[in-house]
C-alpha cells in the first residue's frame, strides 16, 4: 500500500521487469471476466468512494456513512457487495464491525486513477469543466 498516486512506475514496472513477457500475452477469458467484475463494482461512485476512504484506513459503517455521505443501509449494502467480491473484508472489534481493503492492488489502481484525474483538474486550467464528461458515454 505504499505506492503513491503519482508513482506510475509502481503500476507499470520497469522495462527490465520479468513480468513484461507475461503482460504481452493476452490474459485468459477468466482473468478478463474477473477484472471486468472488479471494475464493474468500482463503476459506482459510492463504492469507489468507499474503497478510496478505506484505502486511507479502516473504518466502521457509521464512520464510512459520515465520510461518504450515505445512509447506513445503502453503505452496508455497498460494503456487502465489495466484501463478496473480495475487495474489502471485515473484522469484529467487540460490537463494532470494522472494514478494510483486502486487496492492496485495488488500492493502487484506485489511487492511480482518482489521483491522476484530480491532478489533471488542478494542473490544467479549465479542465474541470471542459474534460468533466470525457469518460461519460463510454460504458463507464
Amino acid at each position: 500500500m505504499t505506492a503513491g498516486v503519482g508513482s506510475f512506475e509502481s503500476v507499470e514496472g520497469s522495462f527490465d521487469d520479468p513480468r513484461d513477457a507475461r503482460e504481452k500475452a493476452d490474459p485468459s477469458a477468466e482473468v478478463l471476466a474477473e477484472a471486468a467484475a472488479a471494475f464493474g463494482l468500482l463503476a459506482s461512485s459510492a463504492r469507489l468512494h468507499l474503497v478510496w476512504a478505506l484505502a486511507q484506513g479502516e473504518s466502521d459503517v457509521s464512520g464510512l456513512a459520515q465520510r461518504v455521505g450515505g445512509a447506513l443501509p445503502a453503505i452496508s449494502q455497498h460494503l456487502a457487495k465489495l466484501k463478496l467480491a473480495g475487495l474489502v473484508r471485515s473484522r469484529r472489534e467487540g460490537r463494532r464491525v470494522v472494514y478494510l481493503v483486502d486487496d492492496p492492488d485495488v488500492v493502487t489502481i484506485v489511487r492511480l486513477m482518482v489521483g491522476q484525474l484530480a491532478d489533471r483538474r488542478t494542473t490544467e486550467p479549465g479542465r474541470d469543466t471542459a474534460g468533466a464528461g470525457r469518460l461519460r458515454g463510454l460504458g463507464a
